[in-house]
């Protein structure tokens, strides 16, 4: 294990924080937080920044290491993050990039990096959400294409993406086969005909999640990333970044907003009381410990050829908890304005209750961690 930064490294955080302080101050300001397109176009025009200056993550051939010195100066220097395009950026392209042929990376990678093409993730279906190994999304082979029928829920900024990484069953579930053998990853265009979205509105107002209906979908063979009925495998891939590497910066942020609480808890008077003193400092330590884990996992990630392995599961599990105790703890020092929804306090904890289920529940961590850390045998 290595925590420390090398000579190189430090030279790329330099340099990097300097093109930040350059360039943040010219950005135009941000869109209202409901207006998902506008909020597209803001996130994309970002990331072509990020590709003109060679920073577009995947592009730059640098080190696991140097991704998270980006993802930290970043996110502390108030930059935008991936926003919009997070399914692409954290979720389809690494796994495009580690199992996709070499056509499908010429394809589909350099729009991802640019900010040309947003993606959205078709994993949960209405009876298949942390049992994903349960989905019924139906695609049958014919010819150079598969037909695809089914639905999805909870498919992040479907509304304003270009191509979805899909879950299809492409064999049926036997008494003697494993639901989990008959699964295949697709990259399907969302402007297909037969694909209907209707978005879904959360506690907070907003409408980042939709309901995905497709009815007949024609998507090329060409589409599929790894072999059919092995989409559970390359899903495994997926999910590895998206609780291994995707929170990131959101653990950067919670730092930031930690001190921001401080320093508001001193404001008000709230700071008075010792109670609320000891969990503040809890969750800086807290907060402090997952940077730790973090820069752990990605240097075990470095040795094993980039993919994050179960670790990624520790820290998920932890965060999403301690994400949550931190907007509750932001609801005492607020008081009444805890329940104002036009502060950023309020939507971010709203936001913070579904982090427990969102990218795997903390039940499905929990068996991922006894199993494949701890070395438990299997629950029944």
């Amino acid at each position: 294990m290595d925590l420390a930064y090398t000579e190189q490294e430090e030279e790329f955080r330099a340099e990097l924080r300097s093109w930040l302080g350059t360039v943040l101050p010219g950005l135009p300001a941000r869109p209202d937080p409901l207006d998902w397109p506008g909020r597209r176009a803001y996130d994309t025009a970002w990331q072509r920044t990020l590709y003109d200056a060679g920073y577009a993550g995947l592009q730059r051939e640098g080190t696991p290491t140097q991704h998270l010195i980006f993802l930290e100066e970043t996110e502390r220097a108030g930059a935008p993050y991936v926003g919009a395009n997070f399914v692409g950026l954290l979720h389809a392209g690494p796994t495009i990039a580690a199992e996709g042929t070499p056509e499908q990376r010429e394809r589909w990678l350099p729009p991802i990096l640019r900010g040309d093409e947003v993606w959205c993730q078709g994993f949960s279906e209405p009876d298949a959400g942390s049992d994903l190994a349960a989905l019924r999304t139906r695609a049958v082979r014919d010819g150079d294409h598969y037909v695809v029928t089914g639905s999805k829920i909870w498919t992040s900024h479907a509304e304003v993406a270009d191509w979805c990484e899909l879950l299809v069953r492409t064999a049926p579930v036997t008494p003697d086969t494993p639901k989990h053998k008959g699964i295949t990853w697709l990259a399907v265009p969302m402007d297909a005909p037969g694909i209907t979205v209707r978005p879904l509105r959360t506690l907070a107002g907003s409408a980042e999640f939709a309901e995905v209906f497709l009815d007949e979908v024609r998507v090329p063979v060409a589409n599929r990333v790894g072999a059919e009925n092995d989409g559970w495998r390359v899903t495994m891939v997926t999910l590895s970044f998206e609780r291994g590497t995707a929170f990131v910066g959101e653990v950067v942020a919670c730092r930031r907003t930690l001190a921001e609480l401080a320093r508001e808890a001193r404001a008000n008077g709230s700071w008075d009381d010792p109670g609320l003193r000891r969990r503040l400092g809890r969750l800086n330590a807290e907060f402090l410990a997952l940077w730790r884990l973090t820069q752990w996992n990605v240097s075990e990630a470095q040795r094993t050829g980039g993919v994050p392995g179960a670790g990624g599961s520790v820290f998920k599990l932890r965060y999403s908890h301690a994400r949550q105790e931190l907007y509750d703890t932001a609801a005492e020092v607020l008081g009444p304005d805890a329940f104002d929804l036009g502060r950023t306090w309020t939507v971010d904890r709203l936001s913070a209750l579904s982090y427990t289920i969102a990218a795997g529940t903390s039940q499905i961590q929990r068996n991922i961690v006894a199993e494949r850390v701890l070395g438990l045998p299997k629950g029944r």
